[in-house]
């Protein structure tokens, strides 16, 4: 039988009920009176009963009409109830909270501060620079450094932040070797890579209409750090495409120099992945909103 009832004729019929009038009803759900006048024909159609007996002078509710209004009327305030409470959670900051991430310090700073201002998020939080695909279901969000193009995913992809980039390497390797001029003088020059990004060897520039470019480079030192590809550059291990921000005071210093090139590298860009659903529960829309606005967030040192 409740499967042949819409919500919509109860809740007419109680506001009926309620104020004794279709016309005051109605304006009290904000719709036509004829539509409350519809959905009471219906119910009592359903339920094969006269729920109110109508005259040109008055409106009273029969028998049926009593019962049906007393039995249902602490049903109707627990659904409302629950339904309020769902509501309210989902729009709470709480609850467990599974994040995959680097294990970078001002990340680990940025997710520390998120749980002070949330004392009711439970983090449970493992790091990897670059995550296997097989690896990330049961997680609610994935923080990953990527140049260039995403790879085809399930997972929504919001970015974080981006990180313009140069190629640099220190005065004395640029002294022993050819200085390259263009991207495919890198193949003839030691290079420091990524150890898994794309095998490891290719680089991405991009043209001035912002197409992408990938240049396999030569590389002994393949690395999964951003400061360690940084300390190799420094030592003179070869070139390397660091974040500007990331190696500012070492290029002022002149420790380490920029090297020109036809094209410049693809921005370094920090993502978070979630699920794609719907609706996004409060807990991730939050997290990724307070990782935006730290201003170091994701600073790959």
């Amino acid at each position: 039988m409740i499967e042949q009832i819409e919500q919509q004729w109860l809740i007419s019929f109680h506001c009926v009920y309620e104020n004794n009038s279709f016309k005051r009803a109605a304006e009290f759900l904000n719709l036509p009176t004829s539509n409350v006048s519809r959905h009471i024909a219906l119910l009592e159609d359903k339920l094969n009963t006269r729920l109110f007996e109508r005259t040109t002078r008055r409106m009273a509710p029969t028998d049926a009409g009593e019962q049906l209004y007393l039995s249902t009327q602490p049903l109707l305030g627990k659904l409302n109830d629950a339904l309020e409470d769902v509501t309210r959670h989902s729009n709470k900051v709480m609850g467990q909270l599974k994040v995959l991430m680097p294990d970078s310090p001002p990340l680990a700073q940025a997710v520390v501060s998120f749980c002070i201002q949330h004392p009711s998020i439970s983090l449970c939080c493992d790091t990897s620079l670059s995550p296997k695909e097989d690896l990330l279901d049961g997680f609610d969000l994935i923080l990953s450094f990527h140049r260039g193009k995403l790879p085809d995913s399930n997972w929504v992809a919001r970015e974080i932040r981006r990180w313009p980039s140069a190629v640099v390497a220190s005065p004395k390797l640029i002294q022993t070797c050819a200085c390259p001029y263009q991207i495919t003088d890198l193949s003839h020059v030691p290079c420091i890579s990524s150890l898994t990004s794309l095998n490891g060897t290719p680089w991405i520039f991009k043209n001035s209409n912002g197409e992408l470019i990938i240049q396999k480079v030569q590389s002994s030192f393949k690395v999964n750090s951003g400061c360690l590809a940084k300390s190799g550059a420094l030592a003179g291990l070869g070139f390397a495409i660091l974040p500007i921000e990331s190696c500012f005071d070492e290029i002022n210093a002149g420790y380490l120099e920029v090297v020109e090139l036809e094209y410049e590298p693809e921005d370094l860009v920090l993502y978070a992945f979630y699920a794609s659903r719907k609706h996004v529960t409060k807990k991730i829309s939050m997290f990724i909103q307070h990782l935006q606005y730290q201003p170091n967030a994701g600073k790959n040192e």
